[in-house]
């Protein structure tokens, strides 16, 4: 079943329509605003537009460090479907949230 939840990023108000509970939504609102904070706070950029791409590049170095790392200690490139599966929903969630930055 689909929810529709309201959020805020970067100041910006966005609509998500997602299977996911919105607690699960809030939950990585919160984490993709931490990254993006990260991002902002190291004074590279003002651009918020720009902030948004260099912390989606980041989170996503993340999920392919990830999936080397579990690659690398199973000796079995997707071994764990499940797994494989949630960082992808989380991946396609993260794009969701900021249409901009996929």
């Amino acid at each position: 079943m689909k929810h529709t939840v309201q959020v805020t990023i970067l100041g910006q108000q966005y609509t998500v329509k997602s299977d996911a509970t919105p607690d699960e939504v809030a939950k990585v609102v919160v984490f993709a605003n931490e990254k993006i904070a990260e991002v902002a706070a190291s004074g590279r950029t003002v651009d918020s537009l720009h902030v948004a791409v260099l912390a989606l590049l980041n989170l996503a170095g993340a999920f392919l460090r990830l999936q080397e790392e579990r690659s690398i200690t199973t000796s079995q490139p997707h071994s764990d479907p499940q797994m494989d599966s949630r960082l992808l929903r989380l991946l396609e969630r993260l794009e969701r949230v900021c249409p901009e930055a996929s």
